[in-house]
């Protein structure tokens, strides 16, 4: 019997589907090891363009779209966090990078759990060091 995941996806946007929750599940949970972070709970909510602007506005005092906001609420050692993630700018993402919105999708979801990890994406040094642990665990989901 397999143990409940600490990693839960909702869904706000009609007619999308995530595929190959388990190997994503499992590979998030394996990312909070590797970096050596306990995980209690994380929860990817997929919303739309306008309703993560709204969160941008509401709590961040941000007047633009985004493609992610990751939220750690932990209270303690053990993370606990929520990453909303628009389905529209991922796909608009995707378009502009060349690249299929099932891997920048997975990017993204790989970018807000290193987030909660420590990792910042605001100097180019730390973007350099983001965009090589996506990178990494890119090749680790796809290879599932």
């Amino acid at each position: 019997m397999l143990s409940p995941s600490k990693v839960c996806f909702f869904f706000e946007t009609k007619g999308f589907s995530l595929e190959n929750r388990r190997a994503l599940h499992v590979c998030i949970e394996s990312l909070f090891k590797k970096e050596r972070k306990s995980l209690e709970s994380l929860n990817y909510i997929f919303c739309t363009d306008e309703r993560l602007l709204e969160i941008n506005r509401q709590y961040l005092q941000h007047d633009y779209y985004t493609d992610i906001i990751t939220f750690d609420l932990s209270a303690g050692p053990a993370t606990i966090g929520e990453i909303y993630i628009s389905i529209d700018r991922v796909k608009d993402n995707a378009r502009t990078l060349g690249t299929s919105i099932k891997s920048e999708l997975h990017r993204v979801i790989f970018h807000g759990a290193l987030h909660l990890c420590g990792y910042g994406d605001k100097k180019k040094e730390e973007e350099l060091v983001m965009r090589n642990k996506e990178d990494y665990w890119l090749s680790r989901y796809f290879s599932y």
